[in-house]
């Protein structure tokens, strides 16, 4: 199931993407469908049972709204947790290496405040930054309070993926070792368009994934890239500490972000920033002044 918020202009709402007998993609709001869940955060919550509830009452209802007619809103807004990895893909360490940063020999995490994130279509404010910077990546949902969990049984713990884009104030990220500074400038986390429930993806380690400015190509990969798979990263952080239901996880970027072009491009007001994963979707962001 695709699972959004939206907004159809009487406030937010939760709901599920469904095609209508045209083929069309709708939407069906959850309390308008008599849904005892009608929050997301209630769905994970609420485990599979709650999924499967969902899931039999929408697969009965027919689409209150056409997609096109609503405005998509950030699916989880405020997580307990925003969490980060850094250069995770090959190339991308190959590129950081080549700005003077260290290449770590353990995974590298950083904290996006959850203050920072914003819907899949949203403005993306540059803020007080000169450097502002865009990072695809593949982002993921807790769905179930995780401590001490093994590689193998690791994305039995995964709700959903949706696409992130972990856009950076590169001049700030520079001002301490966390990165946090930088990472967390509010709207610099849109995410979405919606939380793909786990079941719809096969296998999210092998996922093309592109990211576009003004239509120009800039960064492309495959999840199979990673240094650290998404199971490795479960199992890494909740050795340390627990993972709850509606934690975010963003698993990395590959090559191609604006600081590590000769010479850097940075993004300017005006400019759109395009992330897709194939069998996940596609968020869309212009730069504003």
């Amino acid at each position: 199931m695709k699972l959004v918020r939206f907004d159809a202009g009487s406030g937010p709402q939760s709901g599920v993407v469904v095609d209508d007998a045209s083929g069309s993609p709708g939407v069906v709001g959850l309390a308008a469908a008599g849904c005892a869940c009608t929050d997301i955060m209630d769905i994970i919550n609420g485990g599979a049972a709650a999924l499967e509830a969902v899931a039999r009452t929408v697969a009965k209802s027919k689409p209150q709204y056409a997609l096109k007619d609503v405005r998509l809103l950030a699916p989880i807004t405020r997580p307990g947790k925003y969490l980060a990895i850094g250069m995770n893909y090959k190339k991308h360490a190959d590129e950081a290496r080549r700005l003077g940063m260290a290449i770590p020999q353990h995974q590298v995490w950083f904290n996006k405040q959850t203050s920072c994130i914003s819907g899949p279509f949203d403005e993306i404010d540059p803020g007080v930054s000169e450097k502002l910077d865009y990072e695809a990546e593949l982002g993921l949902v807790i769905g179930t309070r995780a401590k001490g969990v093994s590689k193998e049984d690791a994305l039995k713990y995964v709700f959903g993926y949706f696409v992130a884009n972990d856009v950076s104030a590169r001049d700030w990220q520079q001002h301490t070792p966390t990165f946090t500074m930088g990472k967390s400038f509010d709207t610099h986390g849109p995410i979405g368009p919606w939380i793909i429930t786990a079941d719809e993806i096969a296998d999210p380690q092998n996922l093309e994934m592109r990211c576009y400015v003004n239509d120009e190509l800039r960064q492309e990969t495959n999840t199979s890239d990673m240094v650290h798979c998404i199971a490795s990263q479960i199992n890494y952080l909740t050795t340390a500490f627990t993972l709850e239901p509606g934690d975010l996880i963003a698993t990395g970027t590959p090559s191609g972000v604006g600081i590590a072009m000769n010479p850097p491009v940075f993004l300017e007001p005006g400019d759109v920033v395009r992330c897709e994963i194939d069998g996940v979707g596609v968020i869309e962001n212009r730069v504003g002044a």
